[in-house]
This record gives C-alpha cells, structure tokens and sequence, in this order.
C-alpha cells in the first residue's frame, strides 16, 4: 500500500532549531594558531530539530503544524520566516531566557571542521509552559497523528513541580483517539507514557535500557521489559547500517534490514524515521509496514549532505525498490515520480522501446550500448494486443509479463513500462527522456519521438544492431527443425 499523505495532518511538538551551514575554502593555517583559517564563501540556513521533523512532513505531502519555543532573536525570526516557506504552521512561545537553539557548522569541501551550538536545556517555565498548553487544543484540531521531537532542550523536559508538557499532550490525545509517536531523549522515558511508539537510536536505547544493541533475544528481552516500564506498547530500534527492529506487544519481533547505500551524512535521519513512520501510521499502515517505509526513506536521506528532508519522489522510490518482486515494472505515475527523481539528481534518463519477444544478443547488446547513454535506462515493451498489430497473429510468443520480467532482471535496465499503443510517443510526451535510443536500421528522422525529444534539449542514438540476431529469425530456425512454430 502507498500511502496518500495529503489527506493527513500531523502535529510536531517538541524543540525547534536552526541549522546554519557555513561553506567555506580552506587555503592557509592561521598564523595566530595552528588552525586553518576558513575563508567563507556561502551561508544557508534551514529549519532543524523539531522543525525538521515537520519539514519532513511537508516534503512528503502531509500538512503539518508546529509547537515549540524559540528565543527572542535574530535567529527566531530566520526559524520562522523559514518555517513560513516551508508551509508549516508554526506556533513558536517567544522566551526572553534563552535563545533559539542553533547549530552552526562550518564546512569545507563536503566535510565539517567544526560545529558552534548555541542553546539552554532549561525545563519552560509558568509563562512558556502555559502558553503552549494554550495552543494546543487548537494545534490539535484535524490532527492524525502527533510526534514528540524530543531533543532534550527544554520543551518536553519535566519541570519542577514534576509537570510535563508530553504528558499533557498525550492526554490530550488520548482523549480524542489520536496516536502519539516519540522521538526519545536523555533517560526519563516516563514523559512518554501512554504514547504509541518511541524510536530510540542504538545508543539511546543502551543508555536506558543497559542492553547493547548486540544480541537479537537480547535486544528482545530488554525492549518489552522498557515497555511495560514505560508503559509504551511498542518501540522501533534504529541502529543505523544494521536497519531497524521492531518490538510490539504480543507480536514476533520484526527486524528489517537496512539497503546498502554510501552514506554522506546522518543528520536529521531520526527526524526523517518518525515523520515517515508517523504519516504512515496516520493513513493507516500497521507498524511494521509503517517501519519498512520509515527504514527505506531513511536510506535515502543518509545519502544527502546536510540536514535534508526526503521528497515525496525519493520515498516512492525508495518504497518502491524495497518491496515487490518486481520493483522496476511501473505503471506511467508511477514511472513518472520516478524519473522525476532521478532528473532531481541531475542524473540522465536514456529510453528505448520495442517488442523483446524473444531475448535474445541483439537485445542484450542494444540495451547494454543505450545504458551507456546516460545513467538511467527505461525500456518501454509492446503490449500483446500491439504486438499481434504490428507483427502478425502468431506473435508474441511470450507474453507481456514474461517479457516485462525478463527485461526487468538486466542490470542495465532501471524500469520497464508495457504501453498499448503501436508507438511510444505517449511515453515519450510524458517522460521527456534525455536520450531516445533506436536502432540503427533507422535515421533520426523516422525515429517516433525524436522531435519531441530534441525540443527539450535531448538527443537520439542510434544503436549499432547484431547481424543475424531477431526473434523472427529464431521462430523460423525452430519451426525448420521440427519445434512448434507460432
């Protein structure tokens, strides 16, 4: 199932930040110090924390809103006038006693030389804390799922007087039958009681539960004994390259592998992990599919410099190669997200077509050239009906589906869509491919699609074919020799 996010609303209740990047070049050692002296060249800021969550939220499709503080500073107003461009609706508790939270790094080449946080971990006080838990009935409102983005500065920290805003928040919830997930912090786990599900990271989960994430029985045992202390039916384990694990009442465990991927940088995956996991559980996935979507797009984002939300288009994506049998078939939707993504990327996206009835070298050797083209490969493959049209009532002999999964099985081949039609140029019009490959039995001129295709700056090739290879030509040796001939 795929879920449809723009029906959801969600709520991030938790500690809003801004993350400033610095890009700078680094040429020479201070002669003050022995440090290198960072000459900078660009400044970018974008929401973090909390604020990431619900950006995350955004970038998926959902509507989200936002209850935190900030200080009363340059950067709060930077935070909002961000979270204002990001279509999040931000209920920020000005607070003259501390400052907007702030991560500022400097970075040189792709790599981090240091990082400046500017913060106070101060339980609210009377003012702030009522000012929130005025807001919250209305933030409430339509909501189908809240998080608690817990990041330990203050928002959902116990106070004093031994009240909590994460408390409050949850009976609230409770009372109108909406689900709470949180993102766990520091070691009083008890703030969360009565939510649906906490996400701790592999070191969390060892610092209060005193079980390394080691042994599966293990991880097992000290997980449903956290539970029952916490009063939290279910938690979801991220442990970074060995994926996720899933705790739940009265259910098996489920342990989910994570997909191998170069890893750029890690900030902001647990805000990715429980906005996916939160919206998924918003339009109705159980928790262990909700996990595997979670655990998928936060493949995808460990790939991105920064802290970056993941798209819609790279969820589905990611969704998409994780599960089925046959990933790579795609419908046109589904197709076009896909391709999408991949121009997001700044990646070439080369097409072909044709019959591929029986496959054959000249098959194999015209994909692996029109691979070569660029770094996506589509292939477009005749529907049976369009088959019979073009090549006569004997053929094809394979079927559309075989067809479609024995090209999908290649390794140059990225997607594999099946059209009706005698021509592709539907496809074509849709995809905007930046490579159209044919053979070279045609010209430029004669190739379906090529217009289209050079008016949007792309280019045709024309593939070198295989003499005396042709799926009529096997039809043929195999009805001279006695075998059946269709």
């Amino acid at each position: 199932m795929i879920p449809d996010f723009a029906r959801t609303r969600l709520l991030v209740v938790g500690d809003p930040m801004l993350d400033i990047y610095v890009e700078s070049e680094v040429r020479r050692i201070s002669p003050e110090a022995p440090v290198p002296v960072a000459e900078v060249r660009a400044r970018r800021s974008v929401p973090g924390g909390a604020a990431n969550v619900a950006r995350n939220l955004v970038s998926l499709g959902c509507r989200a809103a936002l209850l935190g503080v900030c200080g009363v500073d340059a950067a709060a107003s930077t935070l909002r006038e961000r979270l204002r461009e990001g279509a999040i609706e931000a209920t920020l508790i000005p607070s003259s006693r501390r400052p907007t939270t702030g991560k500022t790094r400097i970075v040189t080449r792709g790599q981090q030389l240091f990082r400046l946080d500017e913060e106070a971990r101060l339980p609210l006080d009377p003012q702030e804390y009522a000012g929130l838990k005025a807001a919250l009935p209305e933030a409430l409102d339509g909501c189908d799922a809240v998080i608690l983005s817990d990041y330990g500065k203050g928002v959902l920290l116990r106070r004093p007087d031994g009240s909590c805003l994460a408390g409050d928040v949850i009976a609230a919830c409770a009372e109108r039958g909406i689900p709470v997930l949180a993102d766990p912090k520091l070691d009083d786990w008890s703030r969360y009681a009565g939510a649906e599900c906490v996400t701790p990271n592999s070191a969390e989960f060892a610092a209060v539960s005193g079980c390394a994430d080691e042994s599966r029985e293990d991880m097992e045992k000290a997980a449903r004994a956290l539970c029952r202390r916490i009063a939290v039916p279910r938690l979801l384990l991220t442990r970074g390259p060995r994926g996720m694990a899933l705790f739940e009442e009265a259910r098996e465990p489920v342990f989910i592998k994570a997909e191998a991927r170069q890893v750029v940088d890690v900030s902001g995956a647990g805000d990715t992990v429980i906005a996916v996991l939160a919206a998924c559980r918003a339009c109705g996935l159980s928790y262990a599919e909700a996990a595997r979507c979670a655990n998928a797009a936060a493949g995808m984002v460990v790939c991105k410099a920064g802290t970056s939300p993941v798209s819609r288009a790279e969820f589905l994506y990611a969704v998409r190669r994780d599960g089925g049998s046959t990933p790579k078939i795609m419908d046109l939707p589904r197709l076009r997200e896909v391709v999408d993504f991949w121009k997001q990327q700044g990646q070439r996206v080369v097409f072909t077509n044709g019959c591929f009835d029986i496959l054959h070298k000249g098959h194999i050797m015209l994909l692996h050239e029109a691979a070569a083209q660029g770094d996506r490969l589509v292939v477009a493959i005749n529907a049976d009906a369009s088959v019979r049209r073009l090549k006569g009532e004997t053929r094809p002999v394979q079927d559309e589906q075989s067809r479609a999964l024995l090209i999908a099985a290649l390794q140059d081949v990225d997607a594999v869509i099946i059209f009706e039609e005698d021509t592709p140029l539907r496809l074509i019009e849709a995809l905007l491919p930046d490579v159209l490959v044919k053979g070279s039995d045609y010209t430029v001129e004669t190739v379906v699609g090529a217009d289209v295709v050079q008016a949007h700056g792309g280019r045709v090739h024309l593939a070198r074919l295989q003499d005396g290879y042709s799926t009529t030509g096997i039809c043929r040796r195999i009805s001279a020799d006695g075998g059946p001939a269709r």
